[in-house]
């Protein structure tokens, strides 16, 4: 049986070797692959190297690095578990491997850039592990959902799900707008709250479940009226926009202000046994004017409070909210953008419609002209509390 050194000795004669100041030039053109473990890593990386075990090479490199016959430089410690490394991906098709000979070592000893990785603490990695294990998601997307921003509109039925899920999926930065009170109408569907929280500001109520849910989430609130005197300043920084209201002034000022801002909205609505769920980015994709240019008639649209809404209905439409807030933040699948999601739950059916982008939309078309205004006028008068808060579903 050959030795180790012998078995590296063969090794290295079948892969190509290179030195720190030949990959260097490198950098930016070649993938950097740095199969050491963990505790090495977070002490020091190359910058924009791919993190890989080498022990996990070969079930996770595939969807790391998808292109074969990309340039890929590995490089480890000291040199040795490169090489390996390297001959693994040679095996597996891999066609421009090199193995940065000296390692990390030697590249840090003689002056190179390297940087220290941001990491998941060991709390965070065990809390998060589900999605970590997903290779589209991965630790580097976990992080970004750690620095991610949503504002949520409403902490009703809709909001409630969604804030939930997006809270549990360590999104680090939760705004929520509501300046309404906890009622105990609201707790058929509004499971932020409980008993105990009856009259309590629905935004206060929030905070406490979310933070005790997740104590990585920072969750900002604002009880007060949205309106277009604040609207910009406070949707100013947020990544998405997650739509829980029920009114339709409300849903054409957030309309506005997230194309001026361009900012996405999640939009959501629900009714009786039905929900809708769509994606407005702006000006990749329809506007909810484009969708809607004029509000329904008054009997076409009651309020929940005068048709009623079947309790689950917002759970479900509300996560469907939260997923897409998350595929927009990672840049995953397909979102809902140009497309309308209708779930009926009598039928238990999803059907999809498209939702096309109106040339001469005076929002987001070749000619509009955006003026940030009230739109009271435009909606029925049932839609707008009496204090003009932000009703939510």
């Amino acid at each position: 049986m050959a030795s180790f050194r012998e078995l590296l000795k063969q090794t290295k004669s079948e892969i190509r070797e290179i030195q720190p100041a030949d990959a260097e030039p490198r950098v930016g053109e070649a993938t950097f692959l740095d199969v050491r473990e963990l505790d090495e890593f977070q002490q020091g990386m190359i910058p924009g190297a791919v993190f890989i075990p080498r022990g996990h090479l070969e079930s996770q490199v595939e969807n790391k690095i998808p292109d074969r016959d990309a340039p890929v430089v590995v490089y480890c410690a000291g040199g040795t578990r490169s090489a390996f490394a390297a001959k693994t991906l040679q095996e597996l098709g891999y066609t421009d491997v090199v193995s940065m000979a000296g390692g990390f070592g030697r590249w840090k000893n003689e002056g190179r850039a390297w940087i220290t990785p941001n990491t998941l603490s060991p709390e965070q990695r065990d809390r998060y592990g589900r999605h970590i294990l997903l290779p589209e998601v991965g630790e580097e997307g976990q992080q970004k959902l750690l620095g991610a921003k949503v504002l949520l509109l409403g902490a009703g039925g809709l909001g409630s799900p969604a804030a939930l899920y997006l809270a549990a999926a360590g999104v680090g930065t939760i705004g929520i707008v509501d300046m309404d009170v906890v009622d105990a109408s609201n707790l058929q569907r509004q499971i932020l709250h409980n008993l105990e929280r009856i009259g309590d500001r629905k935004v206060d109520s929030a905070k406490k479940t979310l933070t005790a849910l997740n104590p990585d989430v920072d969750v900002v609130t604002y009880d007060v009226r949205l309106g277009a005197d604040n609207i910009l300043d406070i949707i100013d920084g947020y990544d998405v926009i997650v739509d829980g209201t029920d009114n339709f002034p409300t849903r054409y000022l957030l309309n506005d202000a997230s194309l001026l801002k361009h900012i996405p909205v999640v939009h959501g609505s629900i009714f009786r046994f039905e929900g809708q769920v769509t994606v407005f980015d702006p000006y990749n994709g329809p506007c909810y004017r484009c969708l809607l240019p004029e509000p329904p008639p008054p009997e076409l649209a009651p309020s929940c409070s005068e048709a009623g809404v079947l309790g689950v209905l917002p759970g479900i439409v509300g996560s469907i909210q939260a997923i897409e807030a998350i595929k927009l933040l990672l840049d995953l699948g397909e979102p809902l953008r140009g497309r309308l999601l209708a779930y009926d739950a009598l039928e238990e059916t999803f059907r999809n419609f498209k939702v096309r982008r109106d040339p001469n939309c005076p929002a987001c078309g070749e000619n509009a002209h955006i003026v940030i205004a009230e739109y009271d006028d435009l909606c029925m008068p049932h839609a707008v509390l009496a204090d003009g808060t932000v009703a939510a579903h």
